[in-house]
């Protein structure tokens, strides 16, 4: 059965004890906040918010086991494995820890060197049929050499297994001129921006929204996706210049990286999490950068 994605499904970050070990009660904790506000489909981990890289493969399948026990949405695991075949094997470990479909993530050597024709759409192919993990088509920013033409787009659309797709392109040319083909030649395929830092141009034209942002302010979010689909766009605007300041306090920064740096410590500001420890290579930011988030958070009415 197809999971259905249409609304918010956040991507949270990866708690960790003061002494680096994943935290699975502050995980459980974070997560089922999060799943209960109405209107969030899923939780997707192990992603690039989530630090998955960064954890070793036991600390992914007990990352993934814990929070399935501890919440009542489907868990999906960002599959992030270099090779196809360690791709695959990494599938098949989040199916047996009972994730219900996966983000799937480029091979990470296309970044730098690109892709040869055809070899994304054997990467979905073998997780797909080897694993029978449902998958989640993931375009790249278009300043990558990971994004995907459009070509290969409808063609791992076509694919059996293939549901959604999480399009951060990032590029409002290639998204107004692309998007409305995948709608129209797969009126199936549920449509999600992840556009953290500036969401409002995409909110008109997607199902739902796949975002790390979503695991620190869910409820304006819903707000945005709610008055997105109603077409209402002065009701999105407000929401999105009443986070202006929490989005340039997490995502306008040197790196999107530090993005889930500023996650974390928004969530302690929040209250959801008492620690904002993160994993080399990610590094702590400045207490001015802290103090900047929080009244960041004070202003959009967050805390």
């Amino acid at each position: 059965m197809t999971l259905d994605l249409r609304g918010l499904n956040p991507a949270p970050v990866t708690p960790f004890t003061p002494d680096g070990e994943v935290d699975h009660a502050a995980m459980a904790k974070l997560g089922t906040w999060l799943a209960g506000h109405d209107g969030v489909k899923s939780l997707v981990i192990l992603g690039h918010a989530g630090e998955g890289t960064f954890l070793t493969q036991e600390e992914q399948v007990a990352t993934i086991a814990n929070l399935v026990e501890a919440v009542d949405v489907p868990v999906i695991a960002g599959i992030t494995g270099e090779g196809t075949a360690v791709a695959v094997a990494e599938a098949k470990r989040a199916v047996a820890a009972g994730a219900k479909a996966g983000l799937i993530y480029p091979s990470h050597g296309w970044l730098r060197f690109g892709y040869q024709a055809g070899a994304p759409q054997d990467r979905y192919r073998a997780i797909y049929e080897e694993s029978g993990l449902p998958c989640i088509l993931f375009q790249y920013p278009d300043n990558t050499k990971a994004t995907y033409d459009l070509d290969t787009q409808l063609e791992i659309a076509a694919q059996e297994g293939v549901f959604a797709t999480k399009n951060g392109v990032r590029n409002m040319r290639r998204w107004d001129t692309e998007i409305p083909v995948l709608r129209r030649e797969h009126p199936d395929l549920q449509i999600l921006s992840c556009h953290d830092e500036y969401l409002l141009h995409t909110m008109f034209d997607v199902d739902g929204l796949l975002v790390g942002y979503g695991g620190l302010a869910p409820e304006p979010l819903l707000e945005l996706i709610a008055a997105g689909k109603a077409r209402d766009y002065p009701a999105a605007r407000a929401v999105h210049d009443r986070l202006l300041p929490v989005t340039k306090a997490v995502y306008h920064r040197g790196s999107h990286m530090e993005g889930t740096v500023a996650l974390k410590l928004g969530l302690k500001a929040r209250g959801i999490l008492e620690h904002a420890g993160v994993r080399s290579p990610l590094i702590d930011l400045s207490p001015e950068a802290e103090e900047e988030i929080v009244q960041a958070l004070k202003s959009a009415e967050l805390v």
